[in-house]
């Protein structure tokens, strides 16, 4: 595997040339990303520290290499650079751990007696819960 610095100057480079060819959707880019990491309420180094975060969250490996050194730009410590993912990581597990509820909602409501799901011309009349043959095939 090639490294961070290496990876981040190609990524760089692959990208001027997407701005030479889409200039107006890169330039509206440029200014979203300027605008989100403006100053406000929060300083830009806890911005990228967020995009960091977010960036493990949606497993956006040059999205990883650009903020990270922005974060470093801005002065952010390997302490803060190793916490921003170690929340992406909580909030992926805490995530999944709710979502998984939903697993659980449609077990209840097909497998109830009361409920009729929509059938196939093969199993019309059928008021029991689909089996697990029906469902994977």
């Amino acid at each position: 595997m090639k490294s961070w610095p290496e990876t981040t100057v190609e990524r760089t480079a692959q990208l001027r040339h997407l701005r030479n060819g889409a200039p107006e959707v890169m330039k509206a880019f440029a200014n979203i990303a300027q605008s989100a990491l403006a100053p406000k309420a929060l300083d830009r180094k806890t911005k990228e520290l967020i995009a960091v975060g977010i960036s493990v969250a949606v497993r956006c490996d040059d999205c990883i290499g650009f903020h990270v050194k922005a974060a470093i730009e801005q002065g952010a410590s390997q302490e803060e650079v190793t916490e921003a993912p170690a929340t992406a990581i909580y909030m992926g597990a805490g995530s999944s751990v709710t979502y998984a509820t939903h697993a659980l909602d449609a077990y209840a409501q097909f497998a109830s007696p009361n409920t009729n799901p929509s059938s196939t011309s093969r199993d019309k009349g059928a008021s029991e819960a689909p089996s697990a043959e029906r469902m994977s095939g």
